[in-house]
């Protein structure tokens, strides 16, 4: 016991370090106390109080979370960070952190999702920052060395590999060996080496053209990956709780699943209606510049024509060349920008249509069918 304390008081109060330790001691007891607490509320235990709900309102412990936040956070700087109150304020500051990370997948989807498969991103949140904050008080430097005036760049050249390979390891889709890589710098850098999972972002980025690669991931995570997944849900089922087992009859099965189809079909009316703009711009500039010009180059004038006559084809359009009446000066360039500009801006648009019956017009456009011969009626 006496090792312990003489321990604490040279690497701990010494090393100016109680506030932070005093904050990661806040941060794992009320994330204990509060998992504790909602499963015994969730097994209906008589001599446990259950949830805050004055006047029938459900009161979070995100709330009371975030109290304990502005508290501890207000009052350092009130304080200026004085002995004894920043002891005091960072272990209040970690009380808040737990309260409020663990409902941390509810503030991610904006719903009550704390006993669902997706809930089990809180405890991965409160993993990561018990992690992180466990690393600063060990020191910038893994597994607690202390760095001299010569081997000081070397552990820096250490920890910068270190923190490459463990967003290497993330991107491959294995959080637990990078999370577990920030305290043993080896582990994250067998992860960055080995085959990425087939589902993470590195397999959908340079797996894409590799399909012997592809199935050797997928091959590794039917072998490996679902026996450590098992794993990984037997420890989460023990420390938060397993999920309840929604059906697919279920209201909240059905909720989700709307919101999903309306957000999918949202995405794709805009894009079907991006593109029809495009479609619709570039048929209106074919049909301005089939109208202004002939294909010997010069434009067309109105008068008569072996179709009918080119007034009548102009008339159709608004004027003798099909650009509007005699005030347009723009021609089929200035149309086209003005139309380019209305599509951008998110306008709608109406186009004239030639009118049933109508003769075709007396030219068109060289691009467009140069060498076919109209055949006489």
């Amino acid at each position: 016991m006496t090792t312990l304390l003489d321990g604490y008081r040279e690497h701990i109060v010494l090393a100016h370090k109680q506030p932070l330790f005093l904050l990661l001691v806040g941060f794992i007891t009320s994330f204990v106390f509060i998992r504790f607490s909602v499963r015994m509320i969730r097994a209906q235990v008589r001599w446990w109080p259950g949830n805050v709900t004055p006047g029938g309102l459900h009161i979070h412990h995100m709330v009371f979370g975030l109290g304990f936040l502005l508290v501890g956070g207000i009052g350092v700087f009130a304080t200026y960070g004085g002995h004894p109150w920043i002891d005091l304020f960072g272990l209040l500051f970690g009380i808040g952190c737990g309260l409020v990370l663990d409902e941390f997948a509810l503030i991610l989807h904006l719903d009550d999702v704390y006993w669902s498969e997706q809930g089990r991103k809180s405890v991965d949140a409160v993993i990561f920052g018990i992690l992180f904050t466990g690393l600063l008080l060990v020191g910038y430097v893994p597994l607690g060395a202390e760095p001299t005036g010569e081997t000081r760049w070397g552990l820096v050249t250490v920890i910068s590999v270190n923190a490459l390979a463990m967003v290497v390891t993330l991107l491959k889709g294995k959080m637990w060996t990078g999370l577990l890589g920030i305290m043993v710098p080896g582990l994250s850098w067998v992860g960055a080496i080995r085959l990425a999972r087939p589902s993470s972002p590195w397999a959908r980025w340079r797996y894409a053209g590799r399909p012997r690669r592809r199935a050797r991931a997928l091959r590794r995570e039917r072998r490996l990956h679902r026996r450590a997944d098992i794993a990984r849900t037997w420890l989460f089922d023990l420390i938060a709780g397993a999920p309840d087992k929604v059906s697919a009859n279920h209201p909240a099965a059905h909720r989700v699943a709307e919101r999903m189809a309306a957000r999918a079909s949202a995405h794709l009316d805009a894009h079907a209606a991006r593109a029809l703009a495009r479609r619709s711009a570039r048929l209106a500039d074919r049909r301005s510049a089939a109208g202004g010009e002939h294909p010997s180059g010069s434009h067309r004038t109105s008068g008569a024509n072996g179709n009918g006559g080119g007034a009548g084809n102009g008339a159709a359009y608004g004027g003798p060349n099909g650009y509007g009446g005699p005030g347009d000066q723009e021609g089929p360039r200035g149309g086209s920008q003005r139309r380019r500009r209305t599509v951008r801006a998110g306008r709608g648009r109406t186009y004239a249509v030639r009118p049933t019956g109508q003769p075709l017009r007396p030219g068109r456009h060289r691009w467009l069918r140069p060498r076919t011969r109209r055949m006489s009626r």
